[in-house]
C-alpha cells in the first residue's frame, strides 16, 4: 500500500480549533445573525433541537468562518541508525497570524528538502481546507502546497489515514481513537479529547496542554501510515518534540521531549 510514497517526504499534521470568543455574546450584531443562520441548518439542528444558538457557539470552532486554529503541529519521519524515527514540532499562539506565518515558514524549509506531501485523520474533510481558509481569512499568501485549485486528483498532495482506511466504502466515518486501538498504538486521547479543547483554552488558558495532546495525535497518524504500510510503529526511544524543553512534564508513554533549541 502506498509503495510510490516516499516516506520522509510526508508532513504529518494535525490542528486544534476553538471558537474565536469565550461567548456568543461578545460576537458583533452581524456575527451573531449570520451564526444564527448556520445552526438553523436542518443538518446542524437535527440532532440538537433544544440547544440555543448561544450554546451551540461552543461548537463554533469547527467552523473556519466561526472559530480559529490555536495548535498546529507538524512531524516528520527520518532514518536513525537504519530505523525510523520521528520528530514532531508545535506551532501555539493567541495570536492566529503569528502561528500561521510560524507554519509558512515550516513549510517552507521542508519543501527544500522534501517533494511536501500532508497527512493527517480526515486531513481531506478539516485540516487542509480549514488552514486555507485561515490563511486567506489572515491575509496571508497561501503556500503552494494548499493551492490545490484547478489541480487534478491525483496532483494534489494531500494523504488522509481516514480516507485510506475507506478503500471506496463512503458510508462512514472512522476515528483516529478507533484506528489506534485496533492497530495496538498508544491511543492519544489519554488526557483530553478534541470537544475539550475551547474549555483548555477559553477557560484553563492552557495551551501547552493543548499543544500536547496535537502531538499525540500527529504521532498516532504517522504510526496508523506506517501500519497502513505494513511497517512496525515507532518506538517511544525513536520519538522526540521539539516543542517543550527535556525537563517537561512527560506527555505519555509515546512521545519523549528533547530540547526545545532542537
Amino acid at each position: 500500500m502506498l509503495d510510490h510514497i516516499h516516506l520522509e517526504d510526508i508532513l504529518f499534521l494535525d490542528i486544534e480549533t476553538v471558537p474565536q470568543y469565550p461567548d456568543f455574546s461578545l460576537l458583533d450584531e452581524s456575527m451573531q445573525h449570520l451564526w444564527e443562520e448556520k445552526t438553523n441548518s436542518s443538518f446542524f439542528r437535527k440532532k440538537e433541537e433544544e440547544q440555543t444558538v448561544a450554546h451551540l457557539y461552543e461548537r463554533a470552532g469547527i467552523y473556519a468562518e466561526f472559530g480559529k486554529i490555536v495548535c498546529l503541529s507538524t512531524g516528520y519521519l527520518y532514518r536513525q541508525q537504519n530505523e525510523w524515527a520521528f520528530r514532531v514540532k508545535s506551532c501555539f499562539h493567541d495570536n492566529e497570524r503569528q502561528l500561521l506565518n510560524e507554519f509558512n515558514q515550516l513549510l517552507e524549509s521542508f519543501a527544500q528538502r522534501h517533494n511536501t506531501i500532508l497527512c493527517a485523520h480526515n486531513g481531506k474533510e478539516f485540516d487542509f481546507p480549514y488552514i486555507a481558509r485561515r490563511i486567506l481569512i489572515n491575509g496571508i499568501g497561501l503556500p503552494a502546497v494548499l493551492n490545490i485549485a484547478g489541480k487534478k486528483p491525483w496532483e494534489v498532495p494531500f494523504l488522509d489515514t481516514m480516507d485510506l482506511w475507506r478503500f471506496g466504502d463512503y458510508k462512514s466515518y472512522t476515528s483516529l481513537k478507533l484506528l489506534t486501538h485496533i492497530f495496538g498504538i498508544p491511543s492519544p486521547k489519554d488526557d483530553i479529547n478534541g470537544s475539550q479543547v475551547g474549555g483548555v483554552y477559553w477557560n484553563d488558558k492552557d495551551l501547552p496542554r493543548i499543544a500536547r495532546y496535537c502531538e499525540k495525535d500527529v504521532l498516532a497518524v504517522a504510526q496508523i501510515l506506517l501500519r497502513y504500510k505494513g511497517l512496525p510503529a515507532i518506538p517511544a526511544e525513536r520519538v522526540s518534540s521539539s516543542s517543550f524543553p527535556a525537563n517537561a512534564t512527560a506527555t505519555s508513554d509515546t512521545v519523549r521531549p528533547t530540547s526545545a533549541s532542537e
